[in-house]
């Protein structure tokens, strides 16, 4: 009995001496493993990081990625396309230069949002009396329906009018007194917001309007623009 347990401890001992030495590998990750660490390639260069240096080393990591991203940002942002201008109007031509003109917008190809209109005249041909624009179609149906109200049946709703859409015409005369005597009428009828104004002769020039259109185009009209010396690029609503 002595014996069996004088060698069982002799065992004993000599499994915890292998152990040690790491003869019988390892059950832990974090032990060391001199063995395994000289069989690595450059095992001579390999060193051990601090925590400081290994936490300012993601740092800069995170911080270059992060100025990547937004160079590529920036860059996708340049190559998103040139802005759009709201409203670009060329003029004055005459009848002839603004044939001709068209014509050379054609391949553009703008659709709708080219379109063209006769600039007003210098002379005046008739008076107006009107109420201003209304904003839109149910603001100038409103006016109109107060206007019946007041026993007023003589108007009309200028909805296709360029320059007056929406406002309501309540005659035209060819004298301004003619046009004083009419609004004098109405303001004793209870009509207190319509006003009287002269009429011009229509024109015999032509502009062009461009709408939505990019940079790009903006520099190929004003290109298109200079084979015609009397006409000039603005701005327009």
């Amino acid at each position: 009995m002595l014996k069996f347990i004088f060698w069982s401890l002799l065992a004993v001992n000599g499994a915890l001496f292998a152990y040690g030495q790491g003869y019988l590998g390892h059950f832990s990750g974090n032990e060391r493993e001199p063995a395994r660490l000289k069989n690595q390639l450059n095992a001579d260069k390999l060193a051990v990081i601090p925590a400081e240096k290994a936490t300012a080393a993601a740092s800069a990591t995170v911080s270059t990625s992060a100025s990547a991203a937004a160079s590529s940002s920036a860059s996708a942002s340049v190559k998103a396309g040139p802005e759009a201008l709201a409203c670009v109007e060329i003029g004055n031509f005459v009848i002839g230069e603004a044939r001709r003109f068209e014509k050379l917008l054609e391949p553009l190809d703008l659709g709708d949002r080219q379109s063209r209109h006769n600039l007003p005249g210098t002379e005046v041909s008739s008076y107006i009396v009107f109420i201003p624009p209304q904003g839109n179609k149910e603001g100038a149906d409103r006016k109109a329906g107060e206007l019946r109200a007041l026993g007023v049946t003589n108007y009309f709703v200028m909805a296709d009018s360029q320059t007056m859409r929406w406002a309501i015409s309540l005659g035209v005369f060819k004298t301004e007194g003619a046009a004083q005597n009419q609004l004098a009428a109405l303001v004793k009828q209870g009509v207190h917001s319509a006003r009287v104004a002269p009429r011009m002769s229509g024109g015999k020039q032509l502009a062009f309007q461009f709408r939505d259109i990019d940079t790009d185009i903006k520099t190929r009209l004003d290109k298109l623009r200079t084979g015609f010396p009397n006409a000039e690029t603005r701005s327009c609503k």
